[in-house]
């Protein structure tokens, strides 16, 4: 009677794991968002930061205005979307993807602020906010693709 109730344990177990893998396929097709979601993220990143070369603290203070409503929105169309919301900063194999995007936003930012503000070249932050919008928007795509990976491998 023992080995039955380990066999039943063991295949209900098998069942189980089954339908945890089963439901972690469907959320790993749920997760991508749609293309214009990344460019949008990078734009938005790419107005605010290219409005430091305006050199007016009223632009650079919308812009910022625009980029938190613009991205509350975002968030929000993303949970209506899919259903949940998944903290890009999480632990996991996605840091990866976080650490390649804060070296890139902090050279370009570094090197265009310099550029900008030291060497007087009035633009720079604009072209650097476009480097950095469009790394972000493809950092963003492989964000997600690590993450459906993750969610794919298992349990």
């Amino acid at each position: 009677m023992t080995a039955d109730r380990h066999d039943l344990g063991a295949a209900d177990a098998a069942a189980q794991l089954a339908a945890l893998q089963a439901d972690r396929a469907a959320l790993a097709d749920r997760v991508v968002q749609p293309w214009w979601y990344d460019a949008l993220l990078g734009a938005l990143i790419a107005g605010f930061l290219a409005s430091y070369s305006l050199h007016s603290t009223w632009a650079t203070a919308v812009a910022l205005v625009v980029l938190v409503v613009a991205m509350r929105l975002m968030v929000a169309l993303y949970t209506r979307l899919t259903g949940l919301w998944v903290n890009g900063f999480r632990a996991g194999p996605t840091r990866r993807a976080i650490r390649v995007w804060v070296v890139l936003y902090a050279v370009v930012l570094g090197a265009a602020a310099v550029a900008e503000y030291l060497l007087d070249l009035r633009g720079a932050m604009a072209v650097g906010g476009v480097v950095i919008g469009i790394g972000l928007a493809l950092i963003s795509r492989w964000w997600t693709r690590i993450y459906v990976a993750e969610l794919r491998s298992g349990v």
